[in-house]
Formats: C-alpha cells, sequence, structure tokens
C-alpha cells in the first residue's frame, strides 16, 4: 500500500511538472508571437512616418521656395521705387541749384547796385550836411537881427506867440473838445443802450419789500389770553426762545412780532401760527414747536438757495455760500429783496458779459455773490463787502468773483472786466424804478446837497433837482459864460458829483444858458 501511494504521488507530481512545463512552453510562444506582432507594428509605423517626413519637406520646400520668390519681388519692387524717389531728389537738388545760382547772381547784381547808391547818398549827405549847416548860419543870424530889432529874447517872445496862438485857437480847442466828446457819448450811449436793452429785455424779476415786522391773525381776542399765559409765562417763553418780541394789545384779533433779524422773526411767525392753529400753548409745547419751526426755516433757506443757484446756473457752490444766499431773501436794502436783487445782477451780469465775449457762467456767479457779505454783516463787524471778499476767499471762489465783490460799490478801482461788469449791473438793478424805496429824510437831504454843489461855481444862476434826483438843471448867467463854456461847467459839476455824493445809478447834468434882447417899438 505504501508503494501504491508512492508511486500515485511520483505520478501526480510528474503530470504537474510536464502541465508546467507545457504551459510555460506555451507561454513563451504566445510572448514571442505578441513581440513579433508589436515589431511589425512599429516598422510599419516608422515607414508611414519616413514617407509623411518626406511630404512635408516637399510642401515646406515648396513654400520656403514661394516665399522667396514674393520676397525678391516685392524687394526688387522696393529697390525699383527707391531708385526713383532718389532719381526725382536728384532732380529736386538739381532744379534748386540752379535757382541758388541765379539767385547769387541776382544778389551779386543788386549788392552792386546798392553800393551804387550807397556812394550817391553819402554825396547826398554832404551835400545837404553842408546846407544844414548854411542855413543854421542864417537861421541863427536872422535871429540875432531880430532880437537887436524887437529888443526881447527869446523866451519873450516865445511866450508873447504862444499867449496869442492860446487866445486864437482856444474857441477852436473848445469846439474841437466838444464835438470829440459828443462823438464819444454818441458811441458810447449807442453801444450802452444796446447791451442794456439786450439785458434787460432777456430778464426782468418783480421784487416784494418786506417790513420789520409780522403779522400774525388770530381767531379771537380770547387767544391773546392763552398767548400771555399765567402771569405771562407764555409769553416770556416765546420771546426769549426766539428773540422777537410780542406786541399783543395794539391790533384786535392780531399779534405783532417786532424784531430786526428776519430769520428770527420768521421762526417766532412760524411757531406762533402753529401754536394758534393747535390751540395748546405752555412753555414745553412752546419750546417744542419753535424747534420744529427753527429747522423748518434752515431747510427753507436751503432750498432757497439751492433753487437761486440752479435758477441762475452758476455751477456747483460750497453749500456754505448756498446757505448764506439761502439767508439773503429774508435781508432788504432799500427796501429791496437782497436775493432777488442778487439774481437779476447775476442775469444783467452774464447777459452783458455774453455781448462783450468775456465768461458767461463766471460773470453770473460773480454777479449772484456779490452781496453776500449781507447775509452775516448784522453779525460779523465790517462792511459787506469786505465780509463778502473774506467769505468767497475762504472758500476758493475766482479771482473774477472777489474782484467783482470788492469793487462793486467803487471802494477799489476793478482789475477785471468781470469786476467792472458786476458794479454796472449792481447800479442798473438798484436804479430800475421801483427797485428801491428810500427815506423821505434821506432823500430831500440827497437832493439839498445835489443842488448846492452847482452853486459853488462862478456864473451859476440856480440849480434844480428833478426826477428824483436823478437829473439836474443848471441856469448859468449868459454875461459871465458862453455857449461853450457850458460844456466845462457841465464836466466841473458831474466831476464835483461824483467825488461829494452818494447815489443810486445815474445823475444826468444839464447846463442850460438863454440870452434875451428884449426891445420897445414906439
Amino acid at each position: 500500500m505504501d508503494t501504491l501511494e508512492i508511486i500515485l504521488s511520483i505520478s501526480i507530481l510528474l503530470a504537474l511538472v510536464a502541465g508546467f512545463l507545457l504551459g510555460y512552453f506555451i507561454r513563451v510562444k504566445q510572448h514571442e508571437q505578441s513581440l513579433q506582432r508589436s515589431k511589425d507594428e512599429a516598422k510599419n509605423i516608422v515607414e508611414d512616418g519616413k514617407k509623411e517626413a518626406d511630404q512635408y519637406k516637399k510642401e515646406a520646400i515648396l513654400e520656403a521656395k514661394q516665399e522667396i520668390f514674393n520676397q525678391k519681388r516685392e524687394f526688387d519692387k522696393d529697390v525699383k521705387e527707391r531708385r526713383q524717389a532718389v532719381v526725382d531728389l536728384e532732380n529736386k537738388l538739381s532744379n534748386r541749384e540752379e535757382m541758388l545760382n541765379n539767385r547769387s547772381a541776382n544778389l551779386d547784381r543788386r549788392e552792386e547796385h546798392l553800393a551804387s547808391k550807397e556812394i550817391k547818398l553819402d554825396e547826398k549827405k554832404f551835400e545837404i550836411d553842408n546846407l544844414s549847416s548854411k542855413v543854421e548860419t542864417i537861421l541863427k543870424e536872422q535871429e540875432e537881427k531880430l532880437i537887436r530889432i524887437s529888443g526881447m529874447t527869446v523866451q519873450e517872445a516865445r511866450k508873447i506867440i504862444m499867449e496869442r496862438i492860446e487866445n486864437e485857437m482856444s474857441d477852436e480847442i473848445i469846439a474841437y473838445q466838444k464835438e470829440r466828446e459828443e462823438e464819444a457819448k454818441f458811441e458810447a450811449d449807442n453801444k450802452a443802450k444796446q447791451l442794456l436793452t439786450l439785458a434787460i429785455q432777456k430778464y426782468a424779476s418783480e421784487t416784494t419789500t418786506e417790513r420789520t415786522v409780522s403779522v400774525v391773525d388770530l381767531p379771537s381776542e380770547e387767544m391773546k389770553g392763552r398767548i400771555i399765559g399765567r402771569e405771562g409765562r407764555n409769553i416770556r417763553t416765546f420771546e426769549a426762545l426766539t428773540g422777537i418780541d410780542l406786541i399783543v394789545d395794539d391790533t384786535p384779533e392780531a399779534v405783532v412780532l417786532s424784531g430786526f433779524d428776519p430769520i428770527r422773526r420768521e421762526v417766532a411767525k412760524r411757531a406762533l401760527l402753529n401754536l394758534v392753529e393747535d390751540g395748546r400753548i405752555h412753555p414745553g409745547r412752546i419750546e417744542d414747536v419753535v424747534n420744529r419751526a427753527q429747522a423748518e426755516v434752515d431747510t427753507f433757506i436751503r432750498e432757497t438757495g439751492e433753487n437761486a443757484v440752479f435758477e441762475t446756473g452758476v455751477g456747483k457752490m460750497h453749500p456754505d455760500l448756498v446757505k448764506l444766499l439761502g439767508k439773503l431773501s429774508f435781508r432788504t436794502s432799500y427796501g429791496q429783496n437782497v436775493l432777488k436783487h442778487s439774481i437779476e445782477t447775476a442775469f444783467l451780469t452774464g447777459k452783458l458779459a455774453v455781448e462783450i465775449g468775456e465768461n458767461e457762467i463766471l460773470a453770473k456767479r460773480a454777479g449772484l455773490l456779490h452781496d453776500i457779505g449781507k447775509a452775516i454783516d448784522h453779525e460779523v463787524e465790517g462792511s459787506h463787502v469786505d465780509i463778502g471778499v473774506s467769505l468767497v476767499s475762504r472758500y476758493k471762489e475766482p479771482v473774477e468773483v472777489v474782484d467783482g465783490i470788492a469793487s462793486h460799490h467803487g471802494d477799489v478801482e476793478p482789475k477785471t472786466i468781470i469786476g467792472a461788469l458786476v458794479a454796472a449791473a449792481d447800479a442798473l438793478s438798484a436804479a430800475r424804478p421801483g427797485a428801491r424805496s428810500e427815506s423821505m429824510e434821506s432823500y430831500l437831504k440827497r437832493l439839498e446837497t445835489l443842488e448846492a454843489i452847482p452853486s459853488k461855481i462862478d456864473g451859476v444862476e440856480r440849480a434844480y433837482a428833478i426826477q428824483a434826483g436823478r437829473e439836474i438843471r443848471v441856469i448859468v448867467q449868459p454875461d459871465k459864460i458862453d455857449d461853450k463854456s457850458t460844456f466845462k461847467v457841465a464836466r466841473q459839476i458831474k466831476e464835483e458829483i461824483e467825488a461829494n455824493l452818494q447815489y443810486p445809478g445815474t445823475i444826468k447834468v444839464t447846463v442850460v444858458r438863454e440870452t434875451r434882447a428884449v426891445d420897445v417899438a414906439k
């Protein structure tokens, strides 16, 4: 049994070894076949690559040859063009050389001609110098003879001749001066009328007159007691918060608000209207309503300033200047609303600038801001001109705007054209009939001063101020002042008025001379 098992095991082992060897040989055979197939495929790929490379090589050679041919053709064309340009340049140089040669020949001939002329001029100069010396000698001899004959020196003779000429020519000088002045006035008047007419036609504005008091109507007299309050605490609180005096006894069913600050007066008016409408009047309520009215007025001021800037079209402006413009709506000058006056001045300045070719927007800006100092002249020391110059300088406004503010009242001479236009537009807006109101006392004083100025001149008989002081008629004595001297008198009176009198607009001076011849037939 053991031998059989051994033999069986050996048989199985031999079978396994034989199977392994057979599988190994089969695997080696398959690998050799796969390797042969790979070699065949690689050989085919190499052959195909060689064929494609040959094809690409042929195509590249053809393209290179074509490119070389094209470049050669372009090169030949460029060379041909450059050769032609060189030929043309050579022709031009040849022509220019010929022209220069001709010009050189002409210059040589001219130089010879000038040399001959110079010789002749030297000869003539020598002759003239000889003649001049002879003439001077003769004149000196004649002068000495005249001095011996007349017995006067040269200075005395010259003085007599100048006095005689002055007496003889005085009338002609006056006539010539009058003629030139009339021509200048005619041209200036026509140009000024054209400019001002165009400016006025393109803009017109009504003005309103505010007073130093505001009146609030009440529904009944009983409301006055509620406004006063117990022991007057309501009215004291109201006056303390607003800074405005309340007058409750003068007008039936109405309360008068009195104060010089128009902004405070507006706040007080709005607050009182709200209190009367609401009916609840006590110190706490008064404080709330006054604060709300102050906020409303601040908003109104800002919106009014923005509307003025937008209406005039002057461009972007610093918010502080916009707010100050809004405050001008509560400011008056001679009864004229300053903001409306400033807007009117801005438009007039702009139109005048357009007519003479200046910057319209810059001119409008200067006109709009020319009275900006009046917004705070009751808070800051100094004139509104100085305050305005300081304000616009602080906010970096253009030099034309600063000049317009500084010179619009004639305190300084304008340094720019726009500064002069602002002064003209400001005077025009103020002088427009109805634009300003004036107290009777100052009006009469101005007329008296105006009529007194001509009386200082010798030969003036009477003087009358007419047309609300915008014209003065001067009657002169005909035996002391002749017709031509009346122009001198008119100019003298004009200069005296400009130097000694403050007035809005312009004043026309008219000098009248009348001679009457009377006789009686018997």
